[in-house]
């Protein structure tokens, strides 16, 4: 075997221009399979940390893909809102230990505006039990006051002290505008990569107040109530799309979900966030299995192209297997000759190829964990991984059999005499 090895060694170096541009070949598609399942994996990671340490995520009876894709991912529309005073009921369950309001249907410039109390701020969680942290500024203190995803500060150009007006509904063009009631910008929130970088945050409160002249949808003709006056009315919240619920005990999630689920005065449902982002990944994992397929298809092209050189060079090479087989190395040695030199092609490529994602990994880890929160770990060695990296090498090894068969069928004559 150390033989062979040497001979493959040396073969291929003296071939090394035309190899060594195969095994860039194979190298690039190996680092685009493996990045591409990296990539893969890290957004699930995010996707499924988009919010963490809720128990149940409430709202009124609908699909539970459908309320979390409205009250965690500010997707789509409720079909019905959640009474206040079931919210208080559910709030005052001796199991519960916190809870936080929603309220959408705003939005400002295309980002959705986010009704919610300052226990948003302190119980809401996402990543690993991460807590929300401001940049700049703080939460609320005044009505209408604002607090902004990173996103929306950073597409917009907003900071501390800029004043925004809400549009009702949410579209990014041709909506009616709230703007006799303007908020200001009192803090930005540190990039998080969930929805809550693409979300306005305002006060329950406020939500309430600056519908208190409009009537469905629309303002109520001749009448009009100034911001400084708006506290003579009742602004107390009547209804929310969702909550959040967090429990004393993890124990209990069940039965605390029985009971939202059977509540008599009103239609409602309480999902598990865990099992919800789990049939919602579903839905998208088609597009991640088509990447990870078109990247594979990649690598059969560069082991194609692998196939190509090897059998090619058969003819330049007859004369060189002709004199091996004459000094006693049989078919089956130049079959493993010539099969050892496919696989030590292939794991070339794969080392270059790992080589490269990691340095690349470590070039863009801090970009994409900044800009789109995604974890890239530039040493990750998952099982998938390895799983990929094993298959390539399999199939390069395969693909080497080929040409080898090819070569083990020349015939020592073929070899030695001479072609004019």
């Amino acid at each position: 075997m150390k033989h062979l090895l040497g001979l493959a060694l040396a073969s291929a170096w003296n071939r090394r221009l035309t190899l060594g541009l195969t095994l860039a070949a194979i190298a690039l598609s190996v680092a685009m399979l493996l990045g591409v399942e990296r990539a893969r994996s890290a957004a699930r990671e995010s996707f499924a940390q988009s919010i963490s340490g809720t128990d149940l995520v409430v709202g009124a009876r609908t699909s539970p893909v459908q309320l979390m894709l409205y009250a965690v991912f500010r997707l789509g529309e409720a079909t019905n809102s959640m009474g206040w005073k079931s919210y208080e009921v559910l709030s005052a369950n001796p199991a519960v230990a916190w809870t936080i309001p929603l309220s959408l249907g705003d939005s400002h410039r295309g980002f959705p505006v986010l009704g919610t109390t300052p226990a948003y701020f302190e119980h809401f969680r996402y990543g690993l039990s991460r807590p929300l942290t401001f940049k700049t500024g703080h939460g609320f203190e005044s009505l209408f006051d604002a607090v902004l995803g990173a996103e929306v500060a950073r597409q917009l150009g907003y900071k501390q002290g800029d004043l925004i007006k809400l549009s009702h509904g949410i579209a990014e063009i041709g909506l009616p505008e709230h703007a006799d009631k303007p908020f200001t910008v009192v803090g930005v929130l540190a990039r998080t990569g969930t929805p809550v970088d693409r979300t306005v945050h305002v006060s329950l409160e406020a939500i309430e107040a600056i519908h208190l002249d409009w009537q469905g949808g629309a303002p109520i003709p001749g009448l009009s109530i100034p911001a400084q006056y708006v506290r003579k009315f009742d602004i107390a919240p009547k209804t929310i799309t969702a909550a959040l619920i967090g429990l004393k005990t993890r124990a209990g999630v069940f039965q605390m979900q029985r009971v939202i689920n059977t509540y008599a005065d009103e239609p409602l449902l309480a999902v598990l966030p865990g099992v919800a982002l789990d049939q919602l990944w579903h839905i998208v994992d088609l597009v991640e299995n088509a990447l990870l397929a078109v990247s594979g298809m990649v690598v059969i092209i560069g082991l194609s192209g692998m196939i190509a050189i090897v059998w090619a060079s058969l003819n330049e090479r007859r004369r060189e297997l002709a004199i091996l087989r004459s000094v006693g190395a049989g078919s089956r040695d130049i079959l493993a000759l010539l099969a050892l030199e496919g696989l030590l092609l292939t794991a070339g490529g794969v080392v270059s190829g790992y080589t490269l994602l990691t340095i690349l990994s470590l070039l863009a880890a801090p970009f994409m964990q900044a800009r789109y929160g995604l974890g890239i770990f530039p040493w990750a060695g998952s099982t998938d991984e390895l799983a990929l990296i094993g298959l390539v090498l399999a199939v390069g090894l395969l693909a080497a059999l080929l040409p080898a068969w090819r070569a083990c069928r020349l015939s020592l004559a073929d070899g030695l005499t001479p072609r004019l």
